[in-house]
Parts: structure tokens; C-alpha cells; sequence
């Protein structure tokens, strides 16, 4: 793992108590006495844009909750290309896996800068075992991963390549203004669309010259759904 730069490394309580998206993230539910049981450090770090926060097959130190920017989970396949397999968004926990296997299954990799709480896995069984509500809310979020993976790949991984990419950018809508969508690297969309990044660009071209999408920098990566109808079409 190549952490960027750690911004504290904390006793978690106060931290995780007052926590902006708390309400999101794996210790939601979580009361004092709980809180009480934490007594491992938790580290709250960020990752520039392309750093690794582990690599696949690595032996887990922790899970991750994602507070802010993108990840992607990248696995390798049998003729030794890489293909995205998730995008995580704020809220998501990281390396969920880890906690049954002792290792990641994947590489998990900033796409823009992100925030992360690193949560040691010894701290996770401790609550679990001692917490209903953590082993409740454990329980939510890994159905909630294994929802989003079949997701993923019964939403991006068929139909033609317009669909593909229209399909993406209503799955990559923001939360909080569900008119504008987030793009990324076309490398890493045609990645995760299994097309070419040639062919990334155009569609989207083609969805902007359509009126369905209406850019919003000039950096490619954020776009307004101008017209629902005619990107589902």
C-alpha cells in the first residue's frame, strides 16, 4: 500500500462519533458504549489520484469507508488485462472481504484524490462480536456490495456501446443533485465497459451532439443530464 499522505491518526472516538457522513458509513449505528470499545487507532488518510490503497491478494490490515472522491476496484484477468469491476462512492467500505478472508480480492485505486478512514480489522471483530447493531450493519453493507457488484455488471456490461456509457453516467449520478453525472478517465471507462477508449469518446460526443448530456467543465468529467428520456432511449 503507497498512502500519500496521512492526515492524523486518532483514538476514533470523537472522530468517528462527530464523523460528517456518519450517518452513511459502517459505525452509523454505533452508541457510546460502543464508541467506548474502540481502542485501536484509526487512521484517517488521503490517496492522490492513481495511489493504490492495497493491491490484490495483499494481506489485510483493515477495511476502508470511503468519506470522500472516487475508488475504483481493479482485477486482473486470465490474459493479463485489467478490467474495473466497481466504482466506490462516498459512504462505501472498502476491502469488506477482508474480514472473511484475510486479503483483498482486488486492487483498490483513487480515481481522483480521495478521503478514507482506514478501520483496523481487529477493531471490527472486537464490535462485531460485542455490538448487534455493528454485526447488523456489517451485514447490510456486504449484501449492499454484493447487490452492487451484480449491479454493475447486468447494468454496464451489456447492450451496445452507447448504451453502456448512458447507463454509466446514470449509474455515476451525484447524490445530491441527481441532474449531473461524473465521468473519469475514458481509459478507465473503457475499462469497466469492456470497449475501446476511442469508442468511449465518441459515444459521449454522440450523447452530447444528441442533447442528452450537457458538459459542465472543460474537463470531460462532469456532465447534466439535459434530457432522461432520450439517454435511457
Amino acid at each position: 500500500m503507497i498512502p500519500i499522505k496521512i492526515d492524523s491518526a486518532w483514538k476514533g472516538t470523537s472522530d468517528c462519533r462527530n464523523c460528517g457522513i456518519r450517518d452513511m458509513v459502517l459505525f452509523a449505528d454505533l452508541n457510546e458504549q460502543d464508541f467506548g470499545e474502540i481502542h485501536t487507532p484509526i487512521d484517517d488518510m488521503v490517496f492522490a489520484a492513481d495511489a493504490p490503497l492495497y493491491t490484490e491478494g495483499q494481506t489485510a490490515v483493515g477495511v476502508f469507508t470511503l468519506r470522500k472522491g472516487m475508488v475504483k476496484l481493479v482485477r486482473a484477468t486470465a490474459d493479463g488485462r485489467e478490467r474495473i469491476v466497481r466504482v466506490l462512492r462516498p459512504g462505501d467500505v472498502i476491502g469488506l472481504e477482508a474480514l472473511a478472508t484475510a486479503r483483498y480480492d482486488s486492487e483498490a485505486i483513487a480515481l481522483v484524490e480521495a478521503q478514507v478512514c482506514r478501520i483496523p480489522l481487529s477493531v471490527l471483530h472486537h464490535l462485531s462480536g460485542n455490538s448487534p447493531r455493528l454485526h447488523k450493519r456489517l451485514m447490510q453493507k456486504w449484501q449492499q456490495a454484493l447487490k452492487d457488484a451484480d449491479d454493475w455488471l447486468a447494468d454496464l456490461n451489456f447492450g451496445s456501446a452507447r448504451q453502456r456509457v448512458a447507463a454509466l453516467a446514470l449509474k455515476m449520478r451525484d447524490p445530491d443533485q441527481p441532474g449531473i453525472t461524473s465521468f473519469f478517465a475514458r481509459d478507465d471507462m473503457g475499462a469497466m465497459l469492456d470497449i475501446k477508449l476511442e469508442t468511449v469518446s465518441r459515444e459521449i460526443s454522440s450523447l452530447v451532439r444528441d442533447g442528452a448530456l450537457k458538459p459542465c467543465d472543460k474537463q470531460g468529467r462532469r456532465y447534466e443530464i439535459a434530457n432522461e428520456a432520450l439517454l435511457m432511449r
